[in-house]
């Protein structure tokens, strides 16, 4: 049989950012999960707080090169990498001058949050699947964490729903306590909107906040995982009124092995 293939769409990975909830799963599950026999991918932003030098990241050029538009403007999109040698695991970064050579993650030395984290988190998403397109690989598991890659399950599930590659993908969707109390900029419905993209599937993003666009993600997602103890109420309640398969917060010593069979049973192999 062939091995199962996750893919880790990840906002935070422990040693590069430091440690928190959402950094420690980004660490250490895609490692559990290899070691439970499946083959993983996992991608995070090179946010400019990260050090090249230390971490040693470098530039794939045969990933690299490709432009992005978002509002007309080509991005274009850089690919790194690094490994984790005691886990035997890389890791994926996804680049670009304008929207990461900065030395802060989400909020500037000031804590105000970056204007441009709509136009970022729209880079990213469509970042991690045109280098998964560029590898020629194909995920069984899309497994989402943190907003920065909320977008993801939209994408998967209209814009890329008849590329072979990601047209069976099953997408998780990890929530956290990941909230801002900032609006995206106005228009930000037109910058994700892609071919295979309807007015229908744009409601949320009308009004870009945190909570809409977690309950996007959560309705274009196959199943969830509660990746915090604490979670906003809306969107507590929004899970709640959904008939999706739902994995409740684990425990630090359990997640790895719950995560797992909640994978093999969306696979239908348990």
């Amino acid at each position: 049989m062939e091995k199962a293939r996750v893919l880790f769409v990840e906002q935070a990975i422990m040693p590069y950012l430091r440690e928190t909830q959402m950094s420690r799963i980004g660490r250490y599950l895609p490692q559990g999960i290899q070691e439970k026999g499946k083959e993983i991918r996992t991608f995070m932003p090179r946010f400019g707080n990260i050090n090249e030098r230390r971490n040693q990241l470098h530039e794939v050029i045969r990933l690299s090169g490709m432009n992005l538009i978002i509002s007309d403007t080509d991005h274009p999109l850089i690919i790194k990498v690094a490994s984790i040698q005691q886990a035997r695991m890389q890791i994926y970064f996804i680049d670009n001058e304008d929207f990461f050579h900065r030395k802060f993650t989400i909020r500037d030395k000031a804590s105000k949050f970056y204007e441009d984290n709509d136009e970022r988190s729209v880079f990213f998403s469509r970042g991690v699947l045109e280098t998964v397109k560029k590898l020629g690989w194909a995920p069984d598991i899309v497994h989402c964490h943190g907003w920065m890659s909320a977008l993801v399950p939209l994408y998967v599930k209209r814009a890329y729903k008849d590329n072979p590659l990601f047209s069976d993908a099953k997408v998780v969707y990890s929530v956290y306590d990941d909230d801002f109390k900032e609006v995206f900029r106005e228009g930000f419905d037109k910058k994700l909107k892609l071919p295979g993209i309807t007015p229908k599937d744009l409601k949320y993003y009308k009004e870009p906040n945190y909570v809409n666009l977690t309950k996007a993600a959560i309705d274009y997602a196959d199943a969830i995982i509660i990746g915090s103890e604490k979670l906003n109420p809306a969107i507590k309640d929004h899970i709640a009124e959904l008939k999706k398969p739902v994995l409740p917060f684990q425990t630090k010593e359990a997640y790895i092995d719950a995560y797992n069979d909640f994978y093999d049973t969306l696979l239908g192999k348990k």
